[in-house]
């Protein structure tokens, strides 16, 4: 799910020279590394850290939705991999290298439908000077899909779904998924084997969301958020990939906490979070460190924009993750050396 991205502003954390100078305890040679789309986020690494799967929206291509690509980092050249039509989210490759998975509602009838719908209200929004409330769409027709890195032999794992299934990863060993899947207002966790067999709900926290989740390292926990106590507002959970053993991680009702990811050692996780006690200010997404034994927490970025989504590369001595510096331009894709916090 590409929460919160691109739509929401914010205020200045710090003065520039001082943010930029603050991100170098835990950043060095910070790289942008997409450039040729409307906007794009959520990226993953493949497994030998030579490419990357993200989500993006093309330019004039009448489909205002994220679409998955794959680009090779070194020359840089991206490939679309899903259909082209719909909204797609959360890409990420099987941990052999040679599959990915994603969600997509292309098999939506009315998908072109829906773009154009989308397309006017962007419209009739710029003309009358309107930006939008951030909302994510449990699209019914959002499905997981698997397919080969160039986007042929495409395979639905999750036919028989009606409601919405996707926010799914594999495990380390490639042998499981966790994803979210649900209706509005009801969406669970569930594992299910990688060719879509075996599906097992392990969370039960009715009406609420309940997403973005991720196997540790050693495939015996999952981290995801969830909001259980106020809608939208979001906090930070882990669980046993049985079910067992749920634990809160964060309890803070003035916070959004999400897009948790496990660092190597499955004691330590990178993910989002802002302040949400102040309605008259709007919230300044930043990066920050958490050490899941002490509860201990260091923030990691500290620019005055949007700082989201933070995943490590395969050899865990790389963040990526999606930016808006400055709060106003469009998210995209950045890269930098990562130093932990000490413990």
């Amino acid at each position: 799910m590409n929460a919160l991205l691109l739509t929401l502003a914010f205020a200045p954390a710090a003065d520039p020279d001082d943010w930029k100078k603050a991100e170098e305890s835990h950043l060095k040679n910070i790289k942008q590394l997409t450039f040729d789309f409307v906007r794009a986020g959520e990226g993953y690494f493949s497994p030998d850290g030579t490419k990357i799967i993200f989500q993006a929206e093309e330019k004039d291509t009448g489909n205002p939705f994220y679409q998955i690509f794959i680009m090779d980092l070194k020359t840089g050249k991206a490939t679309r991999v899903s259909p082209g039509n719909g909204r797609t989210t959360c890409g990420y490759f099987h941990p052999e290298g040679k599959k990915v998975i994603f969600a997509s509602s292309h098999g939506d009838p009315d998908t072109k439908k829906v773009q154009e719908a989308e397309i006017k209200q962007r419209e009739e929004d710029k003309k009358n000077n309107v930006r939008r409330r951030y909302t994510w769409d449990f699209d019914p027709h959002m499905k997981i899909y698997e397919t080969n890195l160039d986007g042929t032999d495409i395979k639905c794992l999750t036919p028989n779904a009606k409601v919405y299934t996707a926010e799914g990863s594999y495990s380390a060993n490639g042998k499981r998924i966790v994803y979210s899947a649900g209706n509005a207002g009801n969406v669970q966790l569930f594992t299910m084997d990688a060719d879509g067999k075996n599906a097992k709900r392990i969370t039960d926290a009715p009406n609420c969301y309940n997403g973005g989740p991720f196997f540790s390292p050693d495939g015996k926990k999952v981290v995801f958020r969830a909001d259980r106590k106020e809608k939208d507002r979001l906090q930070l959970y882990v669980i046993n990939s049985d079910g067992t053993g749920e634990k809160a991680l964060t309890d803070d009702a003035k916070w959004v906490f999400w897009a948790p990811y496990w660092y190597k050692d499955g004691k330590n996780i990178i993910y989002t979070g802002a302040d949400h006690s102040n309605e008259l200010v709007r919230p300044n997404y930043d990066l920050h460190w958490m050490n899941l034994e002490s509860g201990k927490k260091t923030r990691i970025t500290f620019a005055p924009g949007a700082d989201v989504l933070p995943v490590f590369s395969p050899d865990y001595t790389k963040v990526m993750w999606t930016r808006s510096p400055d709060g106003r331009s469009p998210s995209q894709l950045y890269i930098a050396d990562f130093t932990p916090p000490k413990e």
